[in-house]
């Protein structure tokens, strides 16, 4: 998938038309300080397209970005941990949970992120068994390889192929560049843009 536009439409927390305007949807959804945003960002070879910090938590609602002028990324809120009070992590994950699950808007793919030098967590696997359960088209792409140490890389990406078993894990690293051309690959074989 070569992406030759990329910007920035809007940032909902209801209902909008922008996701009614049927053009294809493809969410990011993992916990807070994965890397979302700036898995977004190199997809798209745009550093400042989706806005990233080193708090997690950052993403408060749901930020959408017209890609080729043919599809939307949709960076929605990290789950888990976020730097934020408990009222407005229940909201964050009432806002991840309306949009995936309770509303009539469909995504042609859902990329879970995951941090595979820590790999797939309690909160990971809860969350990719709801979008099992909906049966939603799913990416899983390993963020953060470039922290996983050489001698113990195979045995972590196989743990996390065990636990992902039936998708595609994508090995992955923002910070480096790794993983970005078969990522766009994956996305691109689950859509006909």
């Amino acid at each position: 998938m070569q992406i030759r536009s990329a910007s920035f439409v809007k940032g909902i927390v209801k209902a909008d038309a922008v996701l009614e305007d049927g053009i294809p949807q493809i969410a990011f959804i993992g916990r807070s300080n994965v890397g979302k945003s700036s898995t977004i960002n190199a997809l798209t070879k745009q550093n400042h397209l989706a806005k990233t910090s080193s708090f997690p938590g950052r993403t408060q609602e749901i930020n959408i970005f017209l890609i080729n002028k043919t599809f939307y990324l949709v960076d929605l809120p990290g789950y888990g941990f976020a730097k934020a009070p408990k009222k407005t992590q229940q909201d964050l994950q009432a806002l991840i949970d309306w949009y995936l699950f309770n509303s009539n808007y469909q995504q042609t793919a859902v990329v879970l992120i995951i941090d595979a030098a820590i790999g797939i967590t309690a909160a990971d696997l809860e969350m990719l068994q709801a979008l099992e359960m909906h049966h939603k088209n799913i990416i899983v792409a390993a963020n953060k390889i470039d922290k996983i140490k050489p001698a113990a890389y195979q045995q972590q990406i196989n743990t996390i192929k065990e636990l992902a078993v039936g998708h595609a894990v994508i090995p992955y690293s923002t910070k480096k560049g790794l993983g970005v051309g078969a990522l766009a690959e994956a996305i691109l074989n689950k859509n006909k843009f």
